[in-house]
């Protein structure tokens, strides 16, 4: 076998190596977890439940399908708005009498929006947790959205979008998914823009919320102590009388595009902050445990990774780079980043692209080995994601099976898949010396 290929091989199985201590290490903390009980509420709704005794606390992770793609065109920011408003005052509580009985609980309640869901988080101490559930409950059922709240949260907001201006790394990311997905809600600013948000209306929190917060896009994850018939009750006092189904807008299924093109966004900082993306895998791909397993190698094993070993250990380009699979609804995507002098943007950006041609070589991926992880626990992510991902209650055991079968054939498979072609869209902010024509466009 050639030195070269032989290099290749070695580093690939070191790679793999580090990867299957990663979930081992996984396995051991989670291994913690409790049995998940699926509890069935007097009013239909189902709850994921940890009981934990361990301390007096309850924790209450739910989400709502839809989040921010349900933005109409021309009001990006919605949903994050209503988000920040919910907390703003409900039922005949006023927004500084809300958050005075929060405070006099110790209660956290908080909501968020991403491009696909509409959250909320609860943490209370189990002796409060009456007063937190009727607190969850006026907020998600009478919101307010008092004209005074909606101001000065419109002000906090806007504040932060023209920060956002001036961080490198938030613009790249705008203008990525901007050039990613044109005409595509997924394309549009979470946290919406200044006309956007300047044009939002009392109105249309109202409306977002009525169409949205329904019990039928709503999971629910529990872990804390408490009884199962107690928390049953609680569940239903705070989402029970939500609408009963949602009125979402069909969102169509998306890849990414403009793959192949560069661009330059300038602003006068010493480094280019660089982003990259192309087509990857979504969650319930049956090749998606390959491909996590390859880009583990590839740039998402932190300082194991080929990246990370090309760009900063031999070359000193970078502090740090980094590549992952990145997962929506209705697209799957292969990310990564870096920052890096502007005289050396172009350089690191053609070892980028090296790498990534290299991952899908058949020298590198050739051999009948499987990928063997070794662990014999239960790998659990957050209750929440599994089902939002719909992967089923039982995928916690089901897992080992699957990553226990991940084959050599199977990392070259995915590869194939989502590295594609290699063609990346490439988002460079700062002021890089000139680029020149390569594998990225």
């Amino acid at each position: 076998m050639p030195l070269r290929q032989a290099s290749l091989r070695h580093s690939f199985l070191k790679g793999i190596a580090m990867a299957l201590a990663l979930f081992t290490a996984s396995s051991a903390a989670d291994a913690q977890v409790g049995k998940i009980e699926r509890l069935k509420t007097p009013a239909g709704i189902e709850v994921w439940f940890v009981r934990d005794d361990t301390l007096p606390i309850l924790s209450i992770n739910f989400a709502f399908d839809g989040g921010a793609s349900q933005d109409p065109a021309d009001r990006a920011g919605l949903a994050y708005m209503t988000a920040a408003m919910l907390d703003e005052g409900a039922g005949e509580l006023n927004a500084k009498q809300f958050q005075e009985r929060l405070e006099r609980r110790a209660i956290s309640l908080s909501y968020n929006a991403d491009r696909d869901t509409f959250r909320g988080t609860v943490r209370v101490l189990s002796e409060h947790r009456d007063e937190a559930f009727e607190l969850l409950r006026l907020s998600l059922n009478t919101p307010r959205f008092e004209q005074e709240a909606i101001d000065r949260i419109r002000a906090s907001i806007l504040a932060a979008y023209k920060r956002s201006l001036t961080n490198p790394d938030e613009v790249a990311g705008l203008r990525w998914f901007a050039q990613a997905f044109p005409n595509h809600p997924y394309g549009r600013a979470v946290k919406g823009d200044e006309k956007s948000i300047s044009g939002i209306e009392r109105s249309m929190l109202f409306d977002y919320a009525k169409k949205n917060l329904a019990r039928s896009n709503l999971k629910i994850a529990v872990v804390g102590s408490i009884e199962s018939a107690e928390l049953a009750r609680l569940i239903d006092h705070a989402f029970a009388k939500l609408p009963a189904k949602a009125e979402l807008a069909v969102i169509p299924e998306v890849k990414p595009q403009s793959l192949g093109r560069r661009e330059v966004v300038d602003l006068n900082i010493p480094q280019t902050t660089i982003t990259f993306g192309g087509i990857g895998l979504k969650r319930k791909d049956p090749d998606f445990m390959p491909a996590f397993v390859l880009n583990h190698v590839l740039g998402g094993g932190s300082f194991s990774s080929r990246l990370y070993r090309e760009v900063r250990e031999k070359r000193g380009l970078a502090y740090s780079v980094y590549s992952y699979l990145a997962t929506l609804d209705h697209s799957g995507m292969f990310m990564g980043g870096t920052s890096t002098r502007n005289d050396r943007a172009a350089e690191a950006l053609q070892i980028i692209e090296e790498e990534i041609v290299r991952a899908q070589a058949k020298s590198y991926l050739t051999g009948s080995y499987l990928l063997h992880f070794d662990t014999s626990a239960k790998v659990a992510s957050q209750l929440l994601e599994i089902q939002l991902q719909e992967l089923g209650i039982d995928y916690f055991e089901r897992r080992n099976k699957m990553v226990n079968a991940v084959s050599a054939e199977d990392v070259r498979r995915a590869a194939k898949r989502f590295l594609a072609d290699s063609k990346l869209l490439v988002i460079m902010v700062g002021r890089p010396a000139p680029l020149s024509k390569s594998n990225g466009g």
